[in-house]
């Protein structure tokens, strides 16, 4: 049980750099992009989103493949089981049980999806942070065609 703890929480602070670092960068491009003065505002916010959830989208599945790795190094499900769908279904708390962890590193599975939501609720928060932040540029840049009403 302590290998599984020490595992879960090495590969869960692997996965906290990984998002702090797409974190960082998201936030840096939305900076940047905030500080265009913009003939399109509404096309410039729609922009700026899809670039931030493309990037926490991409950082997520890159720690979904660190559990997958973790999975294959410690033998963690049945062989011949396809362990990054394994660590999808964990990562993503989906749990549709089709492929179970061997006895030995039951834990993994639930340690997987502590990690998930906490990068989901991390992601979220970068998301609501960029939006406020690009809404408040547009707003204070007087952009064409938006109003204070476009932040609520």
């Amino acid at each position: 049980m302590t290998l599984q703890f020490l595992v879960g929480a090495v590969v869960s602070g692997i996965n906290i750099m990984i998002h702090a670092m797409v974190t960082v960068g998201a936030i840096g491009i939305a900076r940047w992009a905030g500080l265009r003065h913009t003939a399109w505002p509404r096309l410039h916010l729609m922009a700026v989103m899809v670039a931030t959830a493309t990037a926490l989208m991409i950082a997520h599945t890159l720690e979904i493949l660190v559990w997958s790795l973790a999975y294959r190094i410690f033998k963690v499900a049945p062989a011949g089981s396809d362990l990054i769908y394994f660590a999808f279904v964990n990562y993503t708390t989906l749990g549709y049980g089709d492929i179970t962890p061997v006895e030995a590193w039951r834990l993994t599975g639930p340690m997987t999806a502590m990690n998930g939501i906490l990068m989901f609720g991390w992601s979220t928060a970068v998301l609501f942070e960029v939006l406020r932040k690009t809404l408040e540029h547009l707003a204070a840049i007087a952009a064409p065609d938006f109003s204070s009403e476009d932040r609520a």
